[in-house]
């Protein structure tokens, strides 16, 4: 979908004698996520979310018309790295958004930091550009990877869980994560178990699960993965017997495929659909009315991602021509998030709240996700302090 009034706008503006240091007629932004595969709802989830905000502003942000551009990435790092040079080389964007794993984004980060571009990013946060490979032209609107694990990791420790059985996929963000957790779980790891990432069958993991007998279940399997693994977990007869914590596992893009099988799973993040603040309400609203169910932490990232690149455009009076002024003005943070309020730290990762919540039925009677607490408060990732712009 792309928002072009390209012809238009320039007639107005030889009418009205605008000059070289107007603002700019449009901004291109190229929007990467992973459509395709195990993860595509995610991916489809953040698209969905930034065009809402696009279309509530008639297709523009800042005052001025955006070229919405979108690829997919395919869950491939190498399509992603190719889909970054075109963005960069044939279409020429100002920013570069999106990015659904963290595989990818790892990948695509060499090619952005060279070519100087600026990025928004709406979801994954690899701990190595929180820390020594952190960019001055990266700003991400969601969290860096370790913040769900860790107050999944401190709702553990304040429920008193004794020992704590594991399981992730083998890639950057799952390392991440299981550091996250373990930073602030103060009990026993009973036991810690790498999947293939994209697998879909888990009943080796859940048979040796059972013999395990631990206190609590973690797990962080994004997309289809989590469908597939809370589905069986169920068929075993676990969920209602051991705890069952996740991250990224049931949420918004996975409970309409899950509904009552998730019910009583517990899942951190920064931000629910129950939340009492009006930009949260509106979005929610607005969403559900568009596309037919309750969004998903994904599309409320790229949501808040598009209000945080309007803000910008608005302080720097739509032009991104001056980086400097540009990233600056992201950096503010100068708009009302459905988050509440945050602030970025030095390395272009926000300082925000992390909550708790638990699989339930709203009060519309659909499977969802409903705050239970709010275990860590204006929290820091750990690896600012290896930040050296």
């Amino acid at each position: 979908m792309a928002f072009r009034t390209t012809m238009l706008t320039t007639a107005l503006a030889l009418s009205l004698g605008l000059t070289a240091g107007s603002a700019q007629a449009e901004v291109k932004i190229g929007f990467l996520a992973t459509l395709s595969g195990s993860g595509a709802a995610l991916g489809q989830d953040m698209v969905d979310g930034f065009n809402l905000a696009l279309e509530q502003n008639g297709g523009k942000l800042g005052g001025q018309d955006i070229v919405f551009l979108k690829e997919d990435d395919q869950l491939k790092p190498d399509v992603g790295v190719q889909a970054i040079q075109k963005f960069i080389e044939k279409d020429k964007v100002d920013i570069v958004a999106g990015v659904t794993f963290s595989n990818v984004m790892m990948a695509i980060a060499k090619p952005l930091a060279d070519a100087n571009m600026t990025f928004v990013g709406s979801n994954a946060g690899p701990a190595p550009l929180a820390g020594n490979q952190c960019n001055a032209g990266f700003f991400f609107a969601s969290w860096q990877n370790d913040g769900q694990a860790e107050v999944m990791g401190q709702y553990a420790t304040d429920q008193k869980y004794k020992d704590v059985y594991m399981i992730t996929p083998n890639y950057q963000s799952g390392r991440d994560q299981v550091k996250g957790f373990t930073r602030f779980y103060k009990g026993r790891v009973s036991g810690e178990i790498y999947t293939q990432l994209g697998q879909q069958d888990y009943s080796a993991e859940l048979l040796a699960l059972q013999a395990a007998n631990p206190s609590a279940v973690w797990v962080f399997l994004p997309g289809g993965m989590g469908v597939n693994f809370v589905k069986q977990y169920k068929q075993f007869g676990l969920m209602g017997k051991i705890p069952l914590l996740t991250v990224s596992t049931v949420d918004g893009s996975t409970l309409p495929a899950l509904g009552d099988a998730a019910l009583g799973a517990y899942a951190g993040t920064f931000w629910g659909p129950d939340f009492k603040n009006p930009t949260s309400e509106a979005f929610v609203a607005a969403f559900e009315k568009k596309y037919k169910r309750i969004p998903s932490q994904y599309a409320a990232q790229s949501y808040d991602s598009a209000l945080l690149i309007d803000s910008a455009l608005k302080k720097t009076g739509g032009k991104v021509s001056d980086k400097k002024a540009f990233r600056d003005a992201l950096r503010a943070a100068d708009y009302a998030s459905l988050r509440g309020a945050y602030k970025f730290n030095t390395n272009g990762f926000p300082i925000e709240d992390f909550y708790a919540f638990q699989v339930a039925k709203d009060d519309q009677g659909r499977v969802s996700l409903k705050t239970i607490g709010k275990p860590l408060t204006n929290h820091a990732d750990a690896y600012v302090g290896n930040c050296k712009y």
